[in-house]
Order: C-alpha cells, then sequence, then structure tokens
C-alpha cells in the first residue's frame, strides 16, 4: 500500500497540468476575464471556467465582480500564495530544498517610467504612484492619471498613505490623462475596470497591466467610504507593487520611435 509520500503536493498536481499552468503564467502578467483567458488559451470557456474552478478553490487565484461590466469577474494570481505552495512543495520532496521568501528590492538599471491609471485619479492610482514610488526610492519615475479625475484627492487617500507609510501627498492634485500629452512611458498599469475599457494604447500591449482592483470610495452599506477598505487598498496595491518590482528589473527599454 503506498504511503502520503506517494502522493505529490497539492501545487505540483494543479500547476503540472499544461492546461492550469498556462492559465497561471497568463495571469501571472496581468488580471484577465474568462473570455481573455479562453482567447489566450485557445480552449472552450467551459473547460478554462472548470480549470480556473480548481485554481480558485485551492487559493492560487481570486475573482472580484468587474466594476465595469457586473456580469464580467476578474480573476487575479496570489503570488504570495504560489510561493508558499512552491516552497511547500520543495520541502515534500527533501528539506534540504526548503526555499526561503526573497523581498524582491531590486530596482532596474535603467530609467523606468511606469503610468497608473483609475477612473478619478482620486484613490487607487496615487495610492500606486506614491508606494512605488516609496519602494524604489524614486528610482522609478512614477505617474498616475485619470480618464475622469475628481477635483482632489479623497481625504481617505491622504490620510492612509500619511499614517500607514509616512508618505505626504497632501499637496498633490488629480491629473486628467490628456495632461500627459505625447510622453512615453514604458508599463502602463490599470486599478480600474472601467480605466481599462477606456484608456487609450499608450504602451505596447505586452507592458500593458491590469489589476482588478475596487473602489476604496464607493460608499458601503452605512452610505460611507470607510478608512478600513482604503487600508484594505493600499496593502493591496503594495504587495502588487512589491511582486513588480524584480518586473520591472529586468525590464529591457526599447528606443523610443523616431
Amino acid at each position: 500500500m503506498g504511503s502520503s509520500s506517494d502522493t505529490a503536493p497539492a501545487f505540483a498536481r494543479l500547476a503540472g497540468h499544461p492546461l492550469r499552468w498556462r492559465l497561471l503564467t497568463e495571469l501571472a502578467r496581468s488580471d484577465l476575464r474568462v473570455r481573455e483567458l479562453v482567447t489566450l488559451v485557445g480552449q472552450p470557456q467551459n473547460v478554462v471556467s472548470y480549470h480556473l474552478r480548481l485554481l480558485r478553490d485551492s487559493g492560487l487565484i481570486t475573482s472580484t465582480r468587474s466594476s465595469f461590466d457586473g456580469r464580467d469577474s476578474y480573476y487575479h494570481l496570489s503570488l504570495d500564495r504560489c510561493a508558499e505552495a512552491l516552497a511547500d512543495a520543495g520541502t515534500a520532496l527533501h528539506p534540504a530544498l526548503r526555499l526561503h521568501p526573497v523581498s524582491p528590492v531590486a530596482h532596474p538599471a535603467a530609467p523606468v517610467a511606469v503610468l497608473f491609471v483609475c477612473t478619478g485619479n482620486s484613490a487607487r492610482s496615487p495610492i500606486a504612484e506614491a508606494l512605488l514610488r516609496r519602494r524604489t526610492a524614486g528610482r522609478v519615475d512614477a505617474i498616475s492619471a485619470g480618464s475622469r479625475p475628481k477635483p482632489c484627492l479623497h481625504p481617505h487617500t491622504t490620510r492612509v498613505l500619511h499614517d500607514e507609510y509616512g508618505i505626504d501627498v497632501s499637496g498633490r492634485r488629480p491629473v486628467h490623462l490628456d495632461a500627459l500629452g505625447r510622453r512615453r512611458f514604458d508599463y502602463l498599469i490599470t486599478l480600474c475596470d472601467k480605466a481599462r475599457e477606456v484608456c487609450p494604447e499608450l504602451v505596447d500591449h505586452d507592458r500593458r497591466i491590469h489589476w482588478s482592483i475596487p473602489d476604496p470610495a464607493a460608499a458601503d452599506e452605512t452610505g460611507q467610504a470607510g478608512y478600513p477598505a482604503f487600508v484594505r487598498t493600499a496593502t493591496d496595491i503594495d504587495t502588487r507593487i512589491r511582486h513588480l518590482l524584480p518586473v520591472l528589473a529586468t525590464h529591457d527599454r526599447k528606443e523610443a520611435p523616431p
């Protein structure tokens, strides 16, 4: 009779399937909808949905309802959970293969410009801009803008950055995308489902990333946009930025077009 050691760790069983591995690699780059994944992997929707459910049940991916079209959902890969599962799989094979998490602190060798976009440029995108600047000590040119900017930052945006991260953005004002003119960016990251649909193609497709993050300023059941929602949003964004740093560090800057 086989022992428990005959059973491969859950991560190995899940990620070892060719289609599930392809789904994981696509989601490692950007949050995506089911129909987009269907197109990318070339498989029927019912097959893709089945394998997405297995990955979601394992905790490797999560899904959130689109704030732009409530009939859609965006899938997101939890890189922290993948790292934990991969470490567990190595340890199950041999103790010497225990993986120790490495903090991605690498910085790009050449200047990199990153544009964060949401609709109002009053919460999610300015938080992302401020946190990327903080984590890279200003070595990345982080900018944020909105497709329909609000008159000012949400008060909780200023508060969460100051109280939780020691960043002062009190003088910051939302910026319209049009104000950026023909400025060149290496990466464009949308943090709002609606902004993703209307944002112009300012970068190559493979350097356009989407983070489907709910608007923390949306009214809760009490009719108020609570501060805890901004703390959760900032934590989510900071985690995503932490995993973005190795991508930026290996960035191969393309020459600007003539």
